[in-house]
């Protein structure tokens, strides 16, 4: 199992809910590294001035944004870090919205969530209600300095969280394009339209992801691997770093926190760039 790579607390209404976050997934594109063909020694890529082509000092170099095409401000890395949000450590969840409605362009990068000591009844509450209601959390979490937008899935035994695109980020359809208004109106005929049905049931088939398979990168790791036994391989010795104590949570009282949160709906906004409201006294921010 991967390091937590962020701790903190689940929050709905008045709930809180210790967890750890890890990640979901692993990179496996087919990458590779430049090396000196002498000493096999990684090969770093030079700094230089794109305009005149020559070599420049780490000390002349600052962060510019572009506001418009090939137009900068410069930005000190003291402003920069006076911009970015603050860290709550919490996934504060600010609604709740049916699963169906979200479309997967919004979907980024998913994460576990996994509850910290105690926090058991707390984190079974907010995965069965999820999962028997059909809805997920959208939330606002700051990760390594950046803030995000995700979405808190029940996802089986677990709860999952996914971040997402702004909608700053997702390209609008263009519906200029001339997408055809049916089939039938595109020339195809009621038996064709049958036919591609029959077809799509004949191959319909459970999900099981194991079935496929990356062909390019399996023809890559069995050749690296025929190399590293004709010992034409260097090995990079990694030092593990032990892993960090986890954390428990005293015990609370869920129903009195559940209707306290439901007395406090009114007057509730769902602007993420608000700054959230303070957190209960440091008692009742802890969950069984």
């Amino acid at each position: 199992m991967p390091r937590a790579i962020w701790k903190g607390a689940i929050s709905f209404g008045l709930v809180y809910i210790p967890v750890e976050l890890y990640p979901a997934t692993q990179s496996e594109h087919t990458g590779f590294n430049l090396l000196d063909r002498r000493t096999f020694d990684p090969v770093g890529y030079q700094q230089i001035n794109k305009r005149t082509g020559k070599p420049i000092g780490r000390e002349n170099i600052v962060r510019g944004y572009e506001y418009e095409k090939g137009a900068y401000v410069v930005m000190s890395d003291e402003e920069i870090r006076a911009a970015r949000p603050e860290a709550t450590q919490t996934v504060d969840i600010l609604a709740f919205v049916d699963a169906g409605k979200m479309s997967f362009v919004y979907l980024d990068t998913p994460y576990w969530l996994m509850p910290e000591r105690r926090a058991e009844k707390s984190y079974a509450l907010l995965r069965d209600a999820l999962a028997e209601s059909g809805k997920l959390g959208i939330a606002s979490v700051v990760m390594h300095s950046r803030q995000h937008l995700a979405a808190v899935v029940a996802a089986g035994p677990a709860l999952a969280l996914e971040t997402l695109r702004w909608s700053t980020e997702v390209r609008e359809l263009d519906k200029s394009h001339p997408f055809p208004p049916s089939a039938k109106s595109a020339g195809v005929s009621a038996g064709e339209l049958e036919m591609a049905r029959k077809l799509i049931d004949d191959m319909s088939a459970e999900w099981e992801p194991d079935s496929y398979r990356d062909t390019f990168r399996s023809a890559l790791v069995e050749l690296a691997q025929r190399k590293v036994s004709e010992g034409k391989a260097r090995e990079l010795t990694r030092i593990e770093a032990p892993e960090p104590e986890r954390r428990g949570a005293d015990i609370v009282d869920l129903a009195d926190l559940l209707k306290r949160s439901l007395g406090k709906r009114t007057g509730t906004s769902n602007n993420v760039g608000a700054k959230p409201g303070k957190p209960p006294a440091k008692r009742g921010r802890r969950a069984a």
